[in-house]
């Protein structure tokens, strides 16, 4: 759970809304910024042990948030030290895309009227 917050809340800037802690430990939080909301949980098998599925984790999930600036989450989540890859302008939205510890795909979209396939250049956008 602690890699998640580092992620999401001090990288990402979702601050902690509310949590289960069970006999000490944290099981469960709801991450709210803004209008955007994440709840994460702690995965446990019947004996109430945590468990991690064997799968890929991840694969082919994208969870978007369309917010009033993703520009702005790049730049921040930047002075934190999270790095996304390049944002790009793609149906009329800049796209500032991350990846979660277990590979989901996360999304920050904001519209713009900025040309199609646009990348950005922070001496340009910023």
């Amino acid at each position: 759970m602690q890699r998640y917050l580092r992620f999401y809340a001090e990288r990402l800037g979702f601050p902690i809304v509310c949590r289960w802690v069970d006999n000490g430990r944290l099981r469960w939080v709801w991450l709210q910024r803004g209008d955007g909301a994440v709840m994460l949980q702690e995965m446990l098998v019947d004996s109430g042990v945590s468990a991690r599925p064997r799968d890929v984790l991840g694969a082919g999930v994208t969870l978007f948030f369309v917010c009033d600036d993703a520009l702005f989450v790049h730049r921040q989540a930047a002075e934190r030290g999270l790095r996304s890859k390049r944002p790009f302008v793609g149906n009329g939205m800049w796209v500032v895309p991350f990846v979660d510890p277990d590979g989901y795909r996360i999304e920050f979209e904001s519209p713009t009227d900025v040309l199609e396939e646009t990348v950005y250049d922070e001496e340009l956008h910023s």
